[in-house]
Formats: structure tokens, sequence, C-alpha cells
């Protein structure tokens, strides 16, 4: 009988009770859902690489999920899906560049993988455990690890039979080496600079390219509920006030271009399926505006005054270590709870 305790125990909790339909499993393979437009206009824009790419991810995130599991006697669960959303999202944070038949490179999305799921996941505990989003310390990993390979990146040619592709600058790269004025140059003028970004006629990773792709499945998930306006509205409008501010290169304050930060690199990934990881982010929704804020302060303080072009990964992975602190500074106080006196 005490056995039968230990093993089954007795959970007595507070009514209301309510049911929900929604479960782990169905939230992963949503999101994965929402992303395969942007996935797609990938593949659309640099060819059999950016699938071939994104696929090995996957594929590699799973198989080291399940071997890890097994390998250590717990419970499998590359069925639901977050092995599966952690390998599509490392790979659409990659350059399709990374597909080569040549063997210094193809290892490199493999070991992006392991280290996301086995590392940044599964040695903490696994799903619900990790500090760090798994994704973003994975590719964190192989921008240390191969530099020059992850920042190799193909020019888009909207052509899907293309294997060989030129390399190409990124307009983040172009700015913040060359000024606006050379980005400028490269596109034509500023409508059709912004209209390209949009579409995603630009070079950069697989799935940062297409605008309007992010924001139809970052609609669709906020139509669901599964994510909230919090983190991405402060996240994006921190960035555009700064960068309006600041971003004047030589110019003065408040002549930046907000509309080409938004716009470029990989924000709009970030914002919307990257910074409102569950896990890793806050729960409180006073926080998730404040965690949003210091992602878009981050991201404009590394573009701007950093060495690296772009600051969305390392703005995300800074902030998932103070997302703890955050919910506890700003968490609510418990109904009916009497304050201790000072004596």
């Amino acid at each position: 009988m005490e056995a039968v305790k230990k093993e089954h125990p007795l959970i007595v909790s507070i009514s209301p009770h309510i049911k929900d339909e929604e479960s782990v499993s169905r939230i992963m393979w949503t999101v994965s859902l929402s992303l395969l437009p942007a996935l797609l206009m990938g593949v659309y824009f640099f060819g059999p690489k950016a699938l071939f790419v994104t696929a090995l991810c996957i594929i590699s995130a799973i198989l080291s999920e399940h071997f890890f599991q097994k390998g250590l006697k717990r419970k499998l669960t590359t069925n639901d899906g977050s092995a599966f959303l952690t390998g599509l999202l490392l790979g659409m944070n990659l350059p399709a560049s990374l597909w080569s038949f040549n063997p210094f490179t193809i290892h490199v999305p493999i070991i992006g993988s392991i280290v996301a799921i086995v590392i940044t996941k599964q040695l903490f505990g696994g799903l619900g455990y990790n500090i760090f989003n798994p994704a973003l310390i994975g590719r964190a990993f192989l921008m240390m690890s191969w530099p020059r390979a992850m920042t190799l990146w193909n020019e888009p040619t909207a052509a899907f039979v293309a294997f060989d592709a030129k390399t190409t600058a990124t307009p983040l790269m172009i700015l913040k080496e060359d000024g606006i004025g050379r980005l400028i140059e490269v596109f034509g003028d500023k409508l059709n600079l912004y209209s390209q970004l949009l579409v995603g006629h630009r070079a950069g990773s697989i799935g940062e390219t297409s605008i309007i792709a992010l924001l139809f499945g970052a609609a669709f998930l906020i139509y669901k509920k599964y994510i909230t306006w919090h983190i991405p509205v402060s996240f994006l409008g921190t960035v555009a006030v700064l960068t309006w501010i600041f971003g004047g290169k030589g110019t003065g304050l408040f002549t930046g271009d907000p509309i080409l930060h938004l716009l470029s690199g990989g924000l709009m990934l970030g914002a919307f399926f990257m910074a409102t990881d569950y896990v890793t982010c806050p729960s409180v929704r006073k926080g998730q505006i404040i965690f949003g804020i210091g992602c878009g302060a981050l991201t404009v303080l590394i573009r701007l005054k950093g060495g690296y072009p772009e600051g969305v990964m390392f703005a995300i992975l800074l902030m998932n270590c103070f997302a703890p602190l955050i919910d506890r500074g700003v968490k609510s106080s418990i109904f009916g709870a009497m304050k201790e006196k000072k004596r």
C-alpha cells in the first residue's frame, strides 16, 4: 500500500478546475506550422540548399534527443515536437551556404543540433528546465566555432534549381561597414529597399528573409493565443525608438531609420518566435514587457556599437539569464496574504 501511494500520490487542487485541450505536443507542432511560410520563402530564394540545411538540423535534433534519452533510459519525448521545432528554428537561423559537399562544412548543422538538444536542453532536465533558448545556443556555438562558414551569405536567386550561388553581404553588414548611402545604392532607392526587405529578396539566414511570411505566421500564433503582444511589441518598439534616436551615423540624434532596422536581420524571427519561448522568458505580463525592452536595447547596442552587425541572438540569450529575476521582481502579491509587521 505504501508503494502504491509513492507511485501514485494524491494531488488536491483548489477549484475551479478548467480543462484545456491544448498540450505541449499540439503547441509545438502548431508553432512549427506557423514557421512554414517563412521556410518556404527561404527555399524559394536560396534554392534546395536551404531545404537541405534545415532538414539536416531537424533530423539531427530528433536523433540527438532520441539516442540521449534512450541511452539514459529516460522517457522518449521525440513525438512531442519540441526537438523538431528546435531543429527547425536552428536551421532557419543558419545560412543556406552551409550545405556543401565540402566535408569541412557539412557537419556544422549536425553539431549545432547536438549542442542545442543535448547540452542546452537535455542536460538541464529536458523540456521546461532549460535556461537558454536551445536553438540560439546552438547557433551561438557555431558562430564561435566556425565564424567564416556562419557569415558566408548566398545571394538570393529565386530559382529552386540553383545549387551554385554568389556570396554577398547582408543589408546590416553593408549598413555597418559602408553606411546607409551604400545600401540605398545597392537597392536603387529607399522604397525598393523596404519592399525587397518585406518580400525577402536579400541575403541573410534562411528564415529571416521574408518579413511578410514571418508576420503571417506570427499573426496565426497570436490568433491561437499561443503568444501575446507583450514581448514582440516591446522588443520591436524599443528597437524602433532607439535606432531613430541613435541610428543616424554621423548625422546627429533623431536621424536614424527605424524602418530599416525593423525589417533587417533576424529581428522579426527573434521577436515573435525566439524571445517568446515559454520556458526561457518571464511568465508575468509586466515582466515580459521588461524582457522585451531589454532585448531591444541590447540588440540596438550591439548593432550600433558592437563588432557584429546583428545583435538579436546575443540580446535574447543575455535576457534569458534575467528571466527568473524579472519574474521574481514583478510577481503579483498573493491574494489574502498578510504582511509581516516589523517589530
